[in-house]
């Protein structure tokens, strides 16, 4: 079962973030119960489409392993790069396939070179089943460039908790699907400081993803 949870802020959240967070429980079957989380955006005159940031969130310092099975240092491989940070996992059946396959038909949009400028992040919330390889052959289906990192979720909890991002415990229920309750939302960060300065929910169309990804292969300002 799949089902979202009323928004919730944390601290970090309730100083900068311009939206309520919703918070999405993965199961390993079944569909959304309740509809996509509404983001009031103030008027804002950004090019973009996405939630403008009035506080600017650091990039996390968190070094984990990636679908090759080396240490991926976030902030030193993604370094002056525009970068989209993701926190799920590859057994949820509905908003993160989905979230992850729209920013893959968004990318496919762009031109190789520019496609080369952007860095995709996944970090895993369920590191025990998701695998190096799990990972690698299920972002492959969405985008070969993706990156996947995954390992210690004691790390991946304290990385996102500073984003606004919740990341619970998956808990494995008596018919053996996994439940995992995250943070839906998908962060931008700019290369100008490597700060987030964009917000992306699940009801964020391919379309919204398609009209920045070009902006921010092109590194326009928020």
């Amino acid at each position: 079962m799949a089902r979202h949870i009323r928004p919730r802020l944390l601290g970090a959240a309730a100083l900068g973030l311009a939206a309520a967070l919703a918070l999405t429980a993965c199961g390993s079957s079944g569909s959304s119960a309740d509809g996509p989380a509404k983001v009031t955006r103030e008027t804002s005159s950004s090019p973009y489409q996405a939630t403008v940031l009035s506080k600017h969130f650091d990039k996390p310092d968190l070094v984990l392993g990636d679908t090759a099975g080396k240490p991926y240092d976030l902030r030193k491989e993604t370094a002056g790069h525009p970068t989209l940070l993701f926190f799920g996992y590859t057994s949820c059946p509905d908003v993160c396939p989905t979230t992850m396959g729209d920013i893959g038909v968004a990318m496919s949009k762009l031109s190789p070179e520019d496609q080369k400028k952007i860095d995709v992040v996944f970090v895993s919330t369920d590191p025990v089943r998701d695998t190096p390889k799990v990972l690698r052959t299920w972002l492959d289906s969405m985008g070969k460039s993706f990156v996947g990192l995954t390992g210690d979720l004691e790390k991946v909890k304290a990385a996102a908790k500073p984003l606004g991002v919740m990341v619970e415990d998956p808990i494995v229920n008596k018919d053996g699907s996994v439940t995992s309750t995250h943070g839906a939302q998908v962060l931008a960060f700019l290369p100008s400081d490597d700060k987030a300065h964009l917000l992306y929910l699940s009801s964020s169309s391919v379309e919204t993803y398609t009209h920045d990804l070009a902006l921010l292969a092109k590194g326009v300002p928020a």
